[in-house]
């Protein structure tokens, strides 16, 4: 410990009483070190610094003492008072921010006021309560006395502004004010050499205190040395307006998170750890971490996926979709900026309904998909892709601030508010019919729908919505409440066969049902209508974000790629994925002809067999043809084109 009090304290003696070496009376003249500290040149704070001794260490932290709080009361036009004593800026109490009828706006409090030790701080704010009751009408009762708190010793602190207190030019030209935004003690001194006298004027020359800052680390110290500067006292150079937000931080903030494994922090559901216990076997998705399937002993990843499959279809299954995106959007033009922002209607969406919404950018691209949710006139919850969730509300963000800020639209993201929990299978009513406390019956709760009750006695809003094209219900629980609601779930799911299931599950199912996927049906250069979703664009709709665009004539051409399903001549054999469809005769220049790509392959134990699902040109009118798709080393696999709904077309599974 470096204290440049040349008398110690009560802390002092604490320190020195467990063996920390403390130098009384002592500055610091120097950090050594060039990528990382190594150590500190210490001196006699009242000398030049010229006789200084080297300490090693590695890190060097300081403290300047307390200073109220005054952000809230210097913003909203209080005045301040200098405390010489305790070397800080304090609220004046006859210079309180007024209102147009003259009176004060804020009253101040505590710490806040100039008053550190808990005693005064009880005191002061047992006096300001008392004033403010009776301001407000009431009456405190007349016994009423403050609570009473021990006293805090400690030392007077030393005001220092200059370390040391004779260093020289050179030093000062190395002695830092503002860690922050760099300026150094040098730098105010050549503003107030350049004419900035004023406290405004020096603070946007040096720009000390300046962006998030806003005085918090060194604007005492800065006011100082102006006044040292221009030979005046403190008061009367004054101080700039403070201003919030004002909030401390860790250590760890200002450590600095974006170092090692914490350079891009990986995101985690609330079933995380769960998970990872119970052999989940991860991918990245996005910045979350999912399970791509859970292995039991002995068993393949293959094997895991097929187990899962044939679990979810005939029992029931149990997936942790909390990774979707949630967003709220709220206010009396919602309906009216989502019908901007998704292709089909969403404004005529009732409350307590679903509708699945197609969103494009500006090119009228594919961007994200997801289910919408009306939870009430003014409010829709839109579910995103995992991947998506940050990037769609930037999205939002952008065209209400640059292009429809006059609409009344407030968004959230709330994705990491909820867990959201998928119960799959023939089986998934009677589970959560085990569970109790709300009605999942198909005419309570049909297709497309949602309610807000309890389930197993925890507040859950099941969504009735399938992407598997089983029954299944997604069931948003808070997300403090995510564990245990899915371990609920489990032990009363062990009678109906329950086993989790992961990613490669989901992706499979969805395929054999023909759901696409953003990121494999799409790539940037795909429209809803490629995918056959034109029932998905409003034709009732005047305006849309890429409805022009998709008007242009490269993206009505007949031509373009657009999705199929493709069934392999041999039911055994799976298409590699990204495997291009070629007619396999070279051009002149001898590059083969290519007229369409494989978007997702799988062998579908459901089905025995290998399905795909393919971008093709012409696609929809070419159902029942044989084309053939190259792989990297040269041979070819003949497959039929076929109606991409592999598995019940008529939806009779989910919608039991």
């Amino acid at each position: 410990v470096v204290d440049v009090r040349p008398e110690g304290g009560a802390l002092t003696d604490a320190a020195k009483a467990v063996g920390i070496a403390c130098h009384l009376g002592k500055g610091l003249l120097e950090a050594k070190g060039k990528k990382s500290v190594k150590g500190a040149i210490i001196c006699n704070q009242d000398g030049t610094g010229w006789n200084g001794e080297e300490v090693r260490c590695d890190c060097i932290a300081m403290s300047g003492g307390w200073s109220p709080v005054v952000h809230l009361w210097s913003h909203c036009g209080g005045k301040l008072n200098w405390d010489d004593k305790q070397a800080f800026f304090r609220p004046d109490p006859k210079r309180p921010p007024t209102g147009d009828t003259g009176q004060a706006m804020v009253q101040i409090i505590g710490t806040a006021n100039g008053y550190l030790d808990l005693a005064d701080v009880v005191k002061d704010a047992f006096g300001t309560a008392k004033s403010a009751v009776k301001e407000a009408g009431g009456k405190a009762p007349s016994d009423a006395a403050a609570p009473s708190a021990k006293r805090h010793a400690a030392a007077p602190i030393a005001p220092v502004w200059k370390m040391p207190a004779q260093a020289d030019l050179g030093h000062e030209m190395k002695s830092w004010l503002d860690y922050q935004n760099d300026v150094k003690l040098s730098d105010v001194r050549l503003a107030a050499r350049e004419g900035y006298e004023s406290v405004e004027h020096t603070k946007r020359y040096t720009t000390l205190g300046m962006a998030t800052d806003q005085g918090k680390l060194s604007n005492i110290n800065g006011l100082a040395i102006l006044a040292d500067s221009l030979g005046a006292d403190i008061p009367s150079v004054g101080t700039t307006t403070f201003r919030p937000p004002y909030h401390p931080i860790s250590m760890a903030a200002i450590a600095g998170d974006q170092r090692g494994p914490l350079f891009k922090p990986v995101r985690q559901s609330p079933i995380h750890d769960w998970i990872d216990a119970n052999g989940g076997f991860w991918e990245p998705v996005a910045d979350w971490r999912r399970p791509y399937c859970y292995m039991q002993d002995g068993e393949s990843v293959e094997d895991a996926v097929t187990r899962e499959i044939l679990n979810t279809r005939q029992n029931v299954g149990l997936l942790d979709a909390s990774t979707l995106g949630k967003i709220i959007v709220k206010g009396k033009d919602a309906g009216k900026f989502l019908d901007l922002m998704y292709t089909n209607m969403m404004s005529t969406l009732k409350p307590g309904h679903c509708r699945y919404g197609l969103m494009c950018n500006e090119n009228g691209f594919l961007s994200d998909d997801g289910v919408v949710a009306r939870i009430d006139e003014e409010t829709f919850l839109c579910h995103t892709t995992s991947g998506g969730s940050d990037r769609i509300h930037a999205w939002m963000e952008e065209w209400l601030q640059t292009e429809w800020w006059d609409m009344k639209v407030y968004t959230a993201n709330v994705t990491e508010q909820y867990a959201q929990i998928a119960v799959v299978g023939p089986n998934a009513r009677k589970l959560l019919e085990k569970l109790g406390g709300m009605d999942v019956s198909a005419e309570a709760l049909p297709f497309m729908a949602f309610k807000d009750g309890e389930l197993g006695g925890i507040k859950a809003r099941p969504y009735r919505i399938s992407f598997s094209g089983e029954l299944s219900y997604e069931i948003a629980v808070p997300a403090s409440q995510g564990q245990a609601f899915w371990d609920m779930c489990m032990e009363a799911g062990k009678e109906f066969g329950i086993q989790p299931y992961g990613t490669e599950c989901l992706h499979v199912m969805r395929a054999e049902k023909g759901f696409i996927m953003i990121g494999d049906e799409t790539d940037g250069t795909v429209i809803p209508q490629d995918l056959g979703l034109s029932w998905a664009i409003s034709k009732k709709k005047d305006d849309f974000l890429g409805k022009r665009a998709q008007e242009r004539t490269f993206l009505t051409n007949p031509k373009r790629w657009r999705l199929v399903g493709v069934k392999t001549l041999d039911p055994k054999v799976v298409i590699p994925d990204g495997a291009y469809a070629t007619d396999g005769v070279p051009r002149k220049d001898g590059i083969i002809n290519m007229f369409g790509r494989v978007t997702s392959t799988y062998f579908s134990p459901t089905l025995d067999r290998s399905i795909a699902m393919a971008l093709v040109e012409g696609g929809p009118e070419r159902m029942g043809e044989v084309i053939e798709f190259q792989r990297v080393d040269g041979r070819r696999i003949k497959a039929e084109i076929c109606d991409p709904v592999f598995l019940d077309p008529e939806g009779e599974r989910q919608n039991v």
